[in-house]
């Protein structure tokens, strides 16, 4: 089956690139140093930052539907530098495929219908399987060890 891993938008985050540590603190954000990699994911690129890049450390609600009791928001690390969005299409970026990740399926209600944990290698055949349950209309990732929300994965 084909399918589209797409990133956050950076246009909700452009406004704070840039700002003093004390505005970010302001917008409940913090700057993050990148000093290892992997280890720095940022959620607009699709890959993990090099060490000594600038990160916004902040929180997201990446499931925002309101009628849904899976409605949920978490930490996620945007680069300052990052310019646009990534969509992968039909491919894992190796920021999922190094990593152990929860996959998380939903119907258009935001309704939770199966979920596992697996390396992120063995994505490909996941996605393929979780879409093959009846209701299922879109998927996210989640980094597992941390329980970040890392992209959302449609049908291509």
């Amino acid at each position: 089956m084909s399918f589209r891993i797409s990133s956050l938008p950076v246009e909700p985050f452009m406004p704070l690139f840039g700002l003093s540590d004390e505005a970010l603190l302001r917008h409940g954000a913090r700057r993050a140093i990148a000093d290892e990699k992997p280890g720095f994911p940022c959620r607009v690129t699709l890959a993990d930052a090099e060490p000594g890049e600038s990160l916004l450390l902040l929180n997201y609600q990446h499931l925002a539907e309101e009628t849904s009791p899976y409605r949920a928001q978490g930490p996620i690390f945007v680069w300052e530098a990052a310019r646009e969005g990534r969509v992968v299409v039909d491919a894992v970026p190796d920021y999922l495929a190094k990593r152990l990740l929860s996959i998380r399926a939903y119907d258009r209600d935001g309704m939770m219908l199966e979920a596992d944990v697996i390396d992120g290698g063995e994505l490909s055949p996941m996605i393929d399987r979780m879409f093959a349950i009846g209701g299922v209309d879109y998927l996210h990732a989640h980094f597992a060890r941390r329980g970040c929300y890392a992209a959302r994965i449609d049908r291509a």
